[in-house]
């Protein structure tokens, strides 16, 4: 065997790709780069298509044409997604407790889902006001019992704060 491959079997089976052809421009954008002359305030000067349309569209939304002031909200809106893409805002998180807990409770004390409290001189913890509110308002549908009310209200760090639904029966 003189070669690497059998004959007729190369390792580019596909063969050479053929030569792209550069995509040819369509009338629109021949006639959208184009430029115009126009008078401004008394003074000439030289605009494309593209703005002289924008231009018209801007009046014809302050004239009252619904259709115009959409097109004026795209444009404002393709312009803002540019703009965010380009400078995007900054964004920055603080990490001000770096804890490694070791139990549930110490995870919700973390998390600043409970406090720490002492209820008739024994450690206790105490749910806050909004944690026990995101979860009454999850399960609304379901509804509670009196027994799961309560249960709540006696582990809330402050029960008159949150809106409590009523008892469906047991």
């Amino acid at each position: 065997m003189s070669g690497r491959f059998a004959k007729g079997a190369s390792d580019n089976p596909a063969g050479r790709p053929r030569k792209q052809t550069p995509p040819q421009p369509s009338a629109f954008d021949i006639i959208i780069d184009r430029t115009l002359t126009v008078t401004q305030n008394g003074r000439t000067r030289e605009i494309t298509v593209d703005e002289a349309l924008q231009q018209k569209t801007y009046q014809d939304a302050i004239g009252g044409s619904r259709m115009a002031q959409r097109e004026v909200m795209k444009m404002i809106a393709k312009r803002e997604a540019a703009r965010v893409k380009k400078h995007p805002p900054k964004v920055s998180y603080k990490v001000l407790v770096e804890q490694d807990c070791d139990s549930a409770n110490a995870a919700l004390v973390v998390l600043d889902i409970a406090r720490a409290t002492e209820v008739s001189g024994a450690p206790r913890l105490k749910l806050e006001t909004w944690a026990i509110q995101a979860a009454l308002n999850r399960r609304k549908r379901a509804g509670f019992t009196t027994n799961e009310l309560d249960e709540a209200r006696r582990n809330a760090l402050d029960a008159n704060a949150v809106r409590w639904p009523k008892a469906v029966a047991e």
